[in-house]
């Protein structure tokens, strides 16, 4: 049995803490080197989401997030060229140069809700609550399935109102 020195000790203590390079210590597990901030990813809390929290995502709160971009301006038009049928194009087209839907600077419309009702097999009427700006708009739109399954919007309608202050 040997016994070791306090030279061996020392190399052992210095390997662990890092002091071989200069005595630069190795970052704690879990953290970059030079990371200051003692928070863990994902303690931050997450932005809340107008969409439902479980299950999938229904057509018309899919549909009401993007006719939304649409209308406040931060998406163009042709982004929902794919989703459109019959005329609902059109009247985004002639909806959306005025970006009726967009407020300040510095602030985004926000959906409050969004309803939707099955008349038929394939056909979905909504309307959505959307509020901002000392604002609250009213958007209704049809949605109808096609023969391939997919959902796309056949119409739409905006109206707005002041709220009172």
């Amino acid at each position: 049995m040997t016994m070791s020195t306090d030279r061996t000790r020392t190399l052992r203590a210095d390997r662990r803490t890092g002091a071989e390079n200069g005595g630069a210590t190795r970052p704690a597990a879990g953290r970059p080197a030079g990371r200051r901030d003692q928070r863990r990813p994902g303690t931050v809390p997450a932005r809340r989401s107008p969409l439902p929290a479980r299950g999938p995502v229904r057509p018309h709160h899919w549909f009401a997030e993007r006719l939304l971009a649409v209308l406040s301006g931060r998406r163009p038009v042709h982004w929902m060229l794919g989703h459109t049928v019959g005329e609902a194009y059109d009247q985004l087209a002639e909806l959306a140069p005025g970006a009726p839907l967009r407020v300040a600077w510095g602030s985004s419309p926000v959906l409050r809700g969004c309803y939707g009702a099955q008349p038929a097999t394939g056909v979905v009427e909504a309307f959505a609550s959307i509020s901002g700006g000392g604002r609250v708009h009213a958007m209704a739109f049809r949605l109808e399935q096609g023969a391939d399954l997919r959902w796309r919007c056949a119409a739409v309608e905006l109206g707005g109102e002041r709220l009172p202050t």
